[in-house]
C-alpha cells in the first residue's frame, strides 16, 4: 500500500514504525474472512484493510479525524484473526494501537462517552472498587430493561456482565513448590480476575506449585496496562508496564512470568515494543507466558482423576491470534483426561475484547450470541476459557458452566472439584 507521509512525519517513532506496517498490506482481502466485524456488517471500513486506509489517511493528514473513521476504529475488537490470517505479516495490533491513541489525543468525544471512558480504568484496573462495583452492580441487575428502554446499552451491558458472588480468596505471597524446586515464577495479580473470579489464581497457585516451582505475587505490582490500550491511552500504559518491569526487577530473577489472563499475557509479550528503550522490558517480555503456555512447557504433573468429562474449548482471540498459542491448551486438556469438542467458528471473538463489550454492546451481544449457538451444537458438559473476560462475557447465555482451563487442570491433577461444576 503506497503512503504519502513527510520526511518530518518520519521522524515520530509511532509514525515510521506504521508507516512500515502500512506499505506490508498488499489489499488481498483474506482479513476480511476472518473479521468478526465485516462477518457481521460486510462494511469494508470494518474489515482490517479498510481500517488501515482509514488509518493510513488519519495519520497522513494529521489533527482531527473525521467522525466515521472514529466510529470504525471504535467497533474493532483488537482480537487480530486479521494476524493470524495476513500473508504479508502486517502487523495489525500497531496500527490499531497507534490509530486509537491519535484518536484519544485529537477527537473530543461526547460527554457521556468521555465519563464511560473515564470510569472503566479507575474501576476495573483496582480489585477493590472492583468488588464495590460488582455489589452494587447485583442489586442494580433487576434495573437491567429500564436502562436498555431508556437507551442506556453501556449500563444494561454492565449489569449482565456482573457474576454471582464468590468467595474472596486470599493468596499467600509466597507459595513454596511441592517436592524438589526448579525454580521460581512470579504470578501476574491482574485486576479483575480476583473481583470476579478469585478461584482461578488460586487453582494456578497450587498447579505450579505441583510441577516443582515457586510461585511469588509481587509487590508493587499494578495493572498491566492491557485496559489503557483498549482505550487509546498510550503513554498510561507505557507508565503502568514501566512499573511492573520495575517491581519485577527488584523481585527477581524469575523464570518465567505467568499470567491467568489471556489478554494480559499478549500485553506483557508487547512489553518491549511499549518500552523501546528500557531493556529489561525486553527481558520481561521473553519471560511472560500463559498458564497453559507455560505448563505445557513444564510438563502437566501426573493425573490423580481420569474421568471423560465433555468439555468444548473456547480459545480466547488474545491467546490464539495475539500470542499464536493454538493447540496446546486443547491438548493439555485431553492429556488430562477431558474429552475436549472444538466450537465452530473457533476463530470469531465472543465478543468481550477488553472492554469492547461495554463501549459496543450491541456489536458484542451479535457476537455473543454466534458463539453461545455454536457452543450449544457441541452438546458439551462445560465450557473451557482461558480468559476472565470471555468468561464473563459467555457465562450469562450458556447453559453449561464456563471454566478456566487451569481448573480443570488442577482439578485433574489433584485440586478441588471446579465449584462451576
Amino acid at each position: 500500500m503506497q503512503t504519502a507521509f513527510t520526511p518530518a512525519q518520519l521522524t515520530d517513532p509511532d509514525v515510521a514504525a506504521s508507516h512500515a506496517e502500512i506499505r506490508k498490506c498488499v489489499h488481498c482481502g483474506f482479513c476480511a474472512a476472518t473479521c468478526p466485524t465485516y462477518v457481521l456488517l460486510g462494511d469494508e471500513r470494518d474489515s482490517p484493510r479498510g481500517r488501515i486506509e482509514l488509518i493510513k489517511a488519519m495519520l497522513e493528514d494529521g489533527g482531527a479525524p473525521a467522525a466515521s473513521t472514529v466510529t470504525h476504529v471504535d467497533r474493532c475488537l483488537s482480537c487480530l484473526a486479521c494476524k493470524t490470517t495476513c500473508p504479508s505479516g502486517v502487523d495489525y495490533a500497531q496500527l490499531i494501537e497507534h490509530g486509537r491513541a491519535h484518536i484519544e489525543t485529537h477527537h473530543r468525544r461526547p460527554p457521556g462517552e468521555r465519563l464511560l471512558r473515564w470510569a472503566i480504568p479507575r474501576v476495573m484496573t483496582r480489585p477493590r472498587h472492583l468488588r464495590f462495583a460488582l455489589a452494587l452492580g447485583r442489586l442494580a441487575r433487576p434495573l437491567e430493561p429500564a436502562f436498555e428502554m431508556l437507551s442506556l446499552g453501556s449500563l444494561a451491558a454492565l449489569l449482565r456482565l456482573v457474576p454471582k458472588a464468590s468467595a474472596k480468596a486470599a493468596s499467600p505471597r509466597l507459595t513454596p513448590a511441592e517436592g524438589a524446586s526448579r525454580g521460581r515464577v512470579a504470578l501476574l495479580q491482574g485486576c479483575v480476575e480476583p473481583a470476579m473470579a478469585p478461584a482461578i489464581r488460586a487453582a494456578a497457585i497450587r498447579l505450579i506449585a505441583r510441577t516443582g516451582y515457586e510461585v511469588v505475587l509481587v509487590e508493587g505490582e499494578g495493572c498491566c496496562g492491557a485496559l489503557s490500550e483498549h482505550l487509546g491511552r498510550a503513554e498510561e500504559a507505557a507508565r503502568l508496564a514501566g512499573a511492573n518491569v520495575a517491581a519485577w526487577t527488584r523481585a527477581g530473577p524469575f523464570e518465567a512470568i505467568v499470567t491467568t489472563a489471556a489478554g494480559c499475557g499478549t500485553t506483557l509479550k508487547a512489553y518491549g515494543r511499549r518500552l523501546p528503550d528500557d531493556p529489561r522490558a525486553a527481558d520481561t517480555a521473553s519471560r511472560a507466558r500463559d498458564i497453559l503456555e507455560f505448563i505445557a512447557e513444564v510438563g502437566l504433573p501426573p493425573v490423580t482423576r481420569p474421568g471423560r468429562l465433555a468439555v468444548a474449548y473456547h480459545a480466547p482471540c488474545s491467546l490464539q491470534h495475539g500470542q499464536g498459542i493454538k493447540t496446546g491448551p486443547a491438548e493439555l486438556l485431553a492429556q488430562a483426561g477431558f474429552e475436549v469438542r472444538p466450537i465452530a467458528e473457533g476463530h470469531l471473538c465472543c465478543g468481550s475484547a477488553g472492554v469492547y463489550n461495554i463501549l459496543q454492546p450491541e456489536l458484542a451481544g451479535r457476537l455473543r450470541a454466534r458463539k453461545a449457538a455454536n457452543i450449544a451444537r457441541t452438546g458439551a458438559a462445560a465450557v473451557a476459557a482461558g480468559n476472565v473476560g470471555c468468561i464473563a462475557q459467555m457465562a450469562p447465555v450458556v447453559s453449561q458452566p464456563v471454566i478456566h482451563p487451569v481448573e480443570l487442570l488442577d482439578w485433574a491433577t489433584g485440586g478441588p472439584k471446579p465449584a462451576g461444576l
